[in-house]
């Protein structure tokens, strides 16, 4: 098993009362030097959410802060989950991107979707229902500009461009890899068959993950590729506390951060889409069943049945510390006490192969 990051940073606003005092910049700082020192710890790659209007500061300029992270790292693969397609310029975002992967000698993973948040749809006066065929048209375009040799034109639904030709070229040829969120089989299925990555959400269960990297695995060979555990990354929030009070703490913290993001993407009539993984359930039972939080023994229980259920790259989200000092120890911890056990673990294909048959 190998493992990266995967989080966000906040830069949040200053109030009138303390303006003058206020630091914006303390929590993209705190990010940057939390993943050099991932990096430093073995960490294989971290991925970036891209989020907008939430009132908390969380990343809205993903590419930016992962140029700066580039910067301040070399081996660290810089990734994003994901960008959402259906509120950029395909041209401009494939220039952005090509830099990015440019100046960091290939470390780019472009992570992309749809989007699911109504609040973000609604701020950019974005049509919701337009954003199957924005995400398809957008990607098209973005890949015809990393690949193309010659100037091309596009006249699309949403976009048109005329003879042109996409500058820098990217490091990776013929274009950085393209990672794909989804949860249901009939999406992960359409993810492999258009031979990109997939990224699967922190709140499915080790079941509803194996049965994914089961149809994802299914679907790769059909088209006579092999299957690579690397090309699938799971997310799960992470915590290392000794005391059952420090585990508790976290998991109201964790709970309370979800309910605040469906709120967000709770749509006008009520409905709420909670994300690619769509976790359904009692909140609190979805929660405990999917973190891992704990002494390092307990952490080593949830990482096992991942890897019994054939996952091989693990994405840490480290929220459930809090942040801060907890945050970067919580890390430390991880790195030293947990990770070692895995590193040489295989993800286990028998465990795919039995998701198959179910």
């Amino acid at each position: 098993m190998q493992f990266g990051l995967f989080g966000s940073a906040a830069a949040r606003r200053p109030t009138n009362a303390d303006a003058a005092e206020f630091d914006s910049a303390e929590g993209f700082r705190d990010f940057i030097d939390y993943n050099v020192e991932a990096e430093t710890l073995g960490f294989r790659g971290t991925f970036v959410v891209e989020h907008h209007f939430t009132g908390y500061g969380q990343v809205s300029a993903t590419l930016n802060l992962l140029t700066w992270l580039g910067a301040r790292t070399s081996t660290l693969r810089l990734g994003t989950a994901v960008i959402v397609l259906p509120w950029h310029n395909p041209v401009l975002l494939a220039e952005q991107a090509a830099t990015l992967d440019l100046l960091s000698g290939g470390r780019l993973d472009f992570g992309v979707g749809k989007g699911y948040r109504y609040n973000e749809f609604a701020g950019f006066c974005v049509d919701m229902d337009e954003a199957d065929a924005r995400f398809g048209e957008c990607l098209d375009v973005i890949v015809k500009a990393w690949t193309a040799d010659e100037p091309f034109s596009h006249r699309g639904r949403y976009w048109q461009f005329d003879k042109v030709v996409v500058e820098p070229p990217t490091a990776q040829r013929p274009h950085p890899p393209i990672w794909m969120g989804a949860g249901g089989e009939s999406s992960v299925r359409r993810v492999a068959e258009a031979g990109y990555n997939l990224l699967l959400g922190q709140y499915a269960s080790p079941a509803d993950v194996g049965r994914s990297i089961a149809a994802y695995k299914s679907a790769v060979e059909a088209q006579g590729r092999r299957f690579d555990p690397m090309s699938v990354g799971v997310t799960r929030a992470f915590f290392v506390c000794d005391s059952e009070t420090d585990r508790e703490a976290a998991l109201q913290r964790r709970l309370a951060n979800r309910v605040r993001q469906l709120k967000l993407a709770t749509r006008p009539d009520g409905t709420v889409h909670g994300g690619p993984d769509r976790a359904t359930g009692d909140p609190d039972a979805v929660n405990r069943g999917s973190a891992m939080y704990g002494t390092p023994d307990q952490i080593a229980e949830k990482l096992d049945e991942l890897r019994a259920a054939g996952v091989g790259y693990v994405l840490i989200n480290g929220g459930g510390s809090g942040g801060g000092a907890r945050g970067r120890e919580s890390l430390r911890r991880f790195a030293r006490e947990v990770m070692p056990h895995f590193l040489d673990a295989e993800p286990s294909a028998k465990g795919i192969e039995q998701q198959a048959a179910e």
